[in-house]
């Protein structure tokens, strides 16, 4: 019987603790951590630093950098997945790329190396618009392609983008990705120098989510792929509404009277049809950063039941940046089909 509900019909992962799905569940479900101590990476760059990677890897045709690989290679093994799982592609297939700093590594090379003296082939592929494009050629879809950059929820404007287009009929499926691979020396230095991210100390003990003692969050990167229909055989979960807000009141800060986050929360929940009282658990974004913890935690509290519980995955996988929010929603679909809620360990009350 199909499902008339979108669902996630198939789902591919790139992340630190390597290329594939299965290498993102089994170090999730066995509780590992994906980051490694990087050489260089420090605030000063004698140093090394803990962060989440993404190692070398990929078919060299897919383009000439990790970021380019890692969202081929992700967004083909969604697709594949979800044909295994019965999906057929309609006539009019959208892709939603999730992405902020894009490809730095080659546009670290178009400045610091090349001295911006490439071919125009290699130009191209600096623009944001060429890895959708030629993922559009690959496999030979016509509905829209666009980008979306809303920094650490870019995953979740994605999800509920697609949502939107395939109720509204301007799409029979889409395929939503999301990649972030910007973990350079000079990123990680700025994120430091901001007070959010830490490099000296082992991920468990420095990223604690909701925990006492969390000093912030391990820098991460990945690539995530979704396939998305109404017309799912055989889907991972349903995603059953959502909705969307801004604070309106600082680059980086949360407002501390989290009125814009209370009412996210509530007409999420209305446009799901969901009650208060069916939340089991919610997967935050839970950074471990003092204010959104504090924030999150505060609105769950007053709006869930008691029983429900929260976590993150960024002690084990990193703070992924624009493929943050998709890494938390590939984590949720996953342990929804093997029964596992793949919460880290708990290293403090």
């Amino acid at each position: 019987m199909i499902d008339q509900h979108c669902g996630i019909n198939g789902i591919g992962a790139v992340t630190g603790y390597g290329w594939g799905r299965e290498s993102l569940w089994n170090g999730l479900a066995t509780g590992q951590v994906a980051a490694h101590l990087a050489e260089g990476h420090g605030p000063d760059r004698d140093q090394a630093a803990w962060v989440a990677t993404v190692p070398d890897g990929g078919d060299e045709l897919d383009g000439p950098s990790r970021f380019a690989r890692a969202m081929r290679a992700a967004g083909r093994e969604a697709i594949l997945d979800a044909e295994r799982r019965g999906w057929e592609p309609g006539r009019r297939v959208g892709l939603l790329h999730a992405a902020v700093l894009g490809d730095v590594e080659l546009w670290r090379d178009f400045y610091g190396t090349r001295d911006a003296d490439v071919s125009v082939r290699d130009y191209l592929a600096l623009m944001p618009s060429t890895p959708v494009s030629t993922f559009m050629q690959e496999f030979g879809f016509h509905g829209p392609a666009m980008n979306i950059s809303t920094t650490c929820a870019s995953g979740n404007a994605g999800l509920i983008t697609a949502k939107a287009w395939l109720e509204a009929g301007v799409v029979d499926d889409v395929i939503l990705l999301a990649t972030d691979l910007s973990s350079a020396p000079e990123t990680v230095l700025h994120f430091n120098r901001l007070g959010v991210a830490v490099t000296d100390t082992e991920p468990l003990q420095a990223c604690r989510p909701f925990q006492e003692g969390s000093r912030g969050f391990i820098m991460g990167e990945a690539s995530i792929g979704m396939v998305l229909s109404n017309r799912s055989p055989n889907p991972y979960l349903r995603v059953l509404g959502g909705a969307m807000s801004h604070d309106a009141h600082h680059v980086t800060s949360v407002d501390p009277g989290s009125a814009e986050l209370r009412r996210c929360f509530s007409e999420a929940l209305s446009n799901a049809g969901a009650e208060l009282s069916q939340v089991r658990y919610l997967n935050a974004h839970g950074p471990g950063t003092q204010q959104c913890d504090r924030a999150e935690a505060t609105v769950a509290d007053e709006l869930l039941p008691p029983e429900a519980e929260l976590y993150s995955v960024k002690p084990l996988v990193g703070h992924c940046m624009a493929a943050a929010s998709a890494v938390e929603i590939t984590a949720t679909a996953l342990g929804y089909d093997r029964g596992l809620i793949p919460a880290p360990p708990q290293a403090a009350p």
